[in-house]
């Protein structure tokens, strides 16, 4: 049985927690009593903005800007394998910690943190940080590969983003349909449920791919042979 981001089931309560803000500070919760199960706080996942999953991991107290920070240190170790931008809804929070204990000297030198477009929406007119060095989108030629420009039906020409910044909250809505059968899973059935369903994801995404250059491919050779007759 499939359970969608706040649906609830006849034997779950009306309400629910409030879910932390992504522009705010995280807050380790600690446990008053240790008469029920531990609980994981949250999934971490990373994946390339055309949607294939790179990484996952589990974050057990607060999804906390340093445990942000270790988890990509952990999958980009080296300078030649970390990307030109990441993109993440607490990318002016990554800064600010990164700034703060150092590791930015690091970061600075290959890669450079962005928000989601819907992040920096909301955040463009009263967080000078975010709108400053974590724009998806600028168009002062500061990041000439994240602004393409493409043209309408019309053939007028209009500014675009080149990537799609909202990959990963496309994949944790996806995912949000399974919690109702995750939550109730022993540490090993979760981990070992949650990577077949991405690595399921990661295939159907590529076979996607796949089919679109072949469509295109297609129509490329049809149109010489037009051309030729």
């Amino acid at each position: 049985m499939l359970q969608r981001p706040g649906e609830n089931m006849p034997w779950e309560p009306a309400t629910r927690g409030n879910a932390q803000p992504h522009d705010e500070e995280s807050t380790e919760h600690e446990r008053k009593h240790y008469f029920s199960p531990a609980k994981f706080y949250c999934v971490e996942t990373i994946c390339a903005s055309c949607g294939v999953v790179i990484a996952w991991t589990k974050f057990d107290k607060s999804e906390s800007p340093t445990n942000i920070l270790n988890f990509l240190e952990d999958i980009y170790p080296t300078e030649e394998s970390r990307p030109d931008y990441i993109c993440i809804d607490k990318a002016c929070l990554l800064l600010r910690s990164s700034i703060a204990n150092g590791s930015w000297d690091m970061w600075s030198k290959t890669s450079r943190f962005i928000v989601d477009s819907y992040h920096y929406i909301n955040q463009r007119t009263t967080d000078y940080i975010c709108c400053k060095w974590c724009n998806p989108a600028p168009l002062n030629g500061s990041a000439p590969n994240l602004v393409v420009i493409a043209y309408d039906k019309q053939g007028n020409p209009y500014y675009k983003r080149a990537y799609n910044t909202q990959a990963c909250e496309q994949l944790n809505s996806w995912l949000g349909g399974f919690e109702s059968i995750l939550k109730r899973m022993t540490p090993g059935n979760f981990n070992w449920f949650l990577h077949v369903m991405l690595f399921y994801h990661t295939k159907y995404v590529l076979a996607k791919q796949k089919a679109k250059r072949d469509k295109g491919t297609n129509e490329t050779i049809n149109s010489d042979d037009s051309d030729d007759m």
